[in-house]
């Protein structure tokens, strides 16, 4: 199972932005979808945004036109640009890849919009 991990969260205020990022111990993007997920306290984890191996992307509802999801040539980092920050968007972002049968999920990174 590869190993995935997040970076770049942190604590910004509302309007500002933020980029995460997703490695992987392998090039498995060349082969599942990339996605990010959040889950904020009290709530469940909900999709945010996913990039195809083909590098077709879509988004939730509530971050489209402030979030854009890319990844690496070498298919082995992926980023989630965030712009005008929310505070709304306070959760716990995770990386997801693989088939449905065995996900790999990252450990999460904290994401705090508040002023």
């Amino acid at each position: 199972q590869v190993h995935l991990v997040e970076s770049g969260g942190g604590q910004v205020e509302p309007g500002g932005s933020l980029t995460l990022s997703c490695s992987a111990s392998t090039d498995i993007f060349n082969f599942y979808n990339m996605n990010w997920y959040r889950q904020a306290p009290g709530h469940q984890r909900e999709f945010v945004a996913t990039i195809s191996r083909r590098g077709i992307t879509n988004y939730a509802d509530s971050v489209k036109g402030r979030f854009a999801i890319s990844r690496d040539a070498g298919a082995k980092i992926g980023y989630l640009q965030m712009n005008d920050l929310k505070p709304e968007d306070t959760a716990i972002y995770y990386c997801n890849t693989g088939s449905s049968g065995s996900p790999s999920w990252g450990q999460g990174t904290q994401v705090t919009v508040s002023s």
